[in-house]
C-alpha cells in the first residue's frame, strides 16, 4: 500500500507566524497520513490542523470519518482542534485517541481546554459525532493501518506512534517531544532506549524532535527534547532509511533550521551512511 505524509505544521511550543519562518511554517504540529481516499490518519492538533480543517471540509463530498492521534496533550499539539471545521459539520465522525494525564481523563482535558472561561463554544456542543479513547502502550488499528503506542520521555504521558500498513507496505513512525539525552527523570524502565530502537526496527520513515542544537541541549536537559544529531543516531541504529526532523525551536527562523539542516546532514554522512535526512517544512508531502 502506498501513501502519504503531509505536514500542516511543524513548529514546537507556539505558533510563529511571519515572514521570518515562511519556508518551514509556524504552525504547531500537525501531520496527515493517508491513503486511498477512505483512510486518514492525523497525527496531533495543533494550529496546522485548521488548515487541514479547512481543505478537508472543501473537498468532501459526504460525511467524514477522521482518526486522530495526540501523541500528548500540551498546548502546542492539542490548541488547534477547537478550530477543526470537520468537528462542526453534523454527520462527521472523528475519533481521538491519545492519553490521561496525571489521573486527569482525556476527555475532560479536551473538554477544559474549551471551557467557556477562556472559548465561546464548549466540547459537548460540537455538532460531529466525537468519540474519545483512552490508549497506552500496545497496538490498534484505525483507517488500514496497525497503530502501535510507545511511551516517551518528555514530561507528563507522552506517545510515539508507529504506523504500519496492514495491506503490506512502508512503515513509519512519529515521535515527537522525546529526550534522547541523558537529563530529566521519566516513568520509563531502565532498557528503555533498547525497546525504543526495537520498536523502530523495519521502520522507513522516521518523524523525530530535533529542537535544539548541540549547544544549549545541556541546558535544556529534563525539558524532553533532542538534538539533530541525537536524532540521527537513533535513525541509524534503528535501521530507518528517512529522518525528517521536526517539533522546530520557535526562536528558529529559516536561516536557522538550514544550518541545522546541513550540520545534520553533514553528521549523518559519517555516523549514520545512507540515511536521508530532511527538516520538515509546511506543505511537504512524502509518498512512502
Amino acid at each position: 500500500m502506498a501513501y502519504t505524509v503531509t505536514f500542516w505544521g511543524t513548529r514546537g511550543s507556539i505558533p510563529t507566524p511571519g515572514a521570518h519562518t515562511a519556508r518551514y511554517g509556524g504552525n504547531t504540529s500537525c501531520v496527515a497520513v493517508s491513503g486511498a481516499p477512505d483512510q486518514l490518519v492525523i497525527l496531533d492538533a495543533g494550529s496546522g490542523i485548521r488548515l487541514l480543517g479547512r481543505e478537508l471540509s472543501r473537498v468532501a463530498t459526504a460525511p467524514m470519518q477522521l482518526d486522530i492521534l495526540l501523541s500528548h496533550t500540551h498546548w502546542d499539539h492539542i490548541q488547534g482542534l477547537p478550530f477543526f471545521q470537520p468537528l462542526n459539520t453534523k454527520g462527521n465522525s472523528v475519533r481521538i485517541y491519545g492519553s490521561a494525564q496525571a489521573g486527569v481523563p482525556l476527555e475532560e482535558i479536551l473538554d477544559r481546554q474549551m471551557d467557556p472561561v477562556v472559548f465561546p463554544v464548549p466540547l459537548k456542543a460540537l455538532a460531529a459525532d466525537l468519540t474519545i479513547t483512552e490508549v497506552q502502550h500496545g497496538s490498534f488499528e484505525i483507517d488500514g493501518f496497525k497503530v502501535e503506542a510507545f511511551r516517551l520521555r518528555h514530561p507528563g504521558s507522552t506517545l510515539g506512534y508507529k504506523l504500519v500498513p496492514v495491506s503490506g507496505g512502508r512503515p513509519m513512525a512519529y515521535l515527537t517531544d522525546n529526550e534522547l539525552g541523558s537529563g530529566g527523570s521519566y516513568d520509563v524502565p531502565p532498557d528503555w532506549r533498547e525497546q525504543l530502537v526495537r520498536f523502530l526496527r523495519g521502520v522507513d520513515t522516521l518523524i523525530h524532535d530535533g529542537m535544539y542544537p548541540e549547544s544549549i541541549i545541556e541546558a535544556r536537559a529534563g525539558w524532553g527534547h533532542s538534538t539533530p544529531q541525537q536524532a540521527i543516531a537513533l535513525a541509524g541504529e534503528a535501521g530507518c532509511r528517512r529522518l525528517v526532523l521536526f517539533h522546530h525551536e520557535p526562536e528558529h527562523d529559516d536561516a536557522a533550521i538550514d544550518a541545522l539542516l546541513v550540520a545534520a546532514r553533514s553528521f549523518a554522512a559519517t555516523h549514520a551512511p545512507g540515511l536521508v535526512v530532511d527538516a520538515a517544512m509546511e506543505g511537504m508531502a512524502l509518498t512512502l
